[in-house]
């Protein structure tokens, strides 16, 4: 009994073919778009501050910490096969909403809200599916 692999071996021979060049830009089509998706999630979870009206303080400063005017310049950074892409909020106090801090009279403890790590999460449940798609696209164009 035989088995024909011209087709495989076929299909291997093309996808060697691919040029770094393609791949790289693949790659780095593909961290972006994570990225993006993943600053879309972050923004609408982030909370906002609720203060008491004449205190002159005005919530949002958090959720506007996420420039996403940069997001269509997010620079992709390659360090050996991995590509990285980093998403910062600038604001001096995220990480303690993030993650919980002490009270001010250290008394107690304020929980995290930990808005990024679950859009963390989230993302890295769906990528594989995103980028199984985004490949199989890639490979049929580049094989036509």
């Amino acid at each position: 009994m035989g088995c024909d692999i011209r087709e495989l071996e076929k299909w291997r021979d093309n996808v060697n073919k691919l040029s770094k060049e393609l791949k790289d830009a693949y790659f780095e089509k593909c961290a972006k778009e994570l990225a993006a998706r993943l600053l879309a999630k972050v923004i609408k979870r982030t909370p906002v501050g609720v203060y008491p009206a004449g205190s002159g303080k005005v919530g949002g400063t958090l959720r506007r910490g996420w420039d996403v005017n940069k997001a269509s310049e997010l620079r992709v950074k390659k360090r050996g096969g991995a590509y990285t892409i980093e998403i910062v909020n600038p604001v001096e106090y995220a990480s303690y909403v993030e993650y919980g801090h002490r009270t001010a009279d250290h008394s107690g403890w304020v929980e995290g809200q930990f808005f990024l790590t679950i859009s963390e999460d989230e993302i890295n449940q769906i990528a594989p599916k995103i980028l199984a798609e985004r490949l199989d696209k890639m490979m049929e164009e580049a094989l036509k």
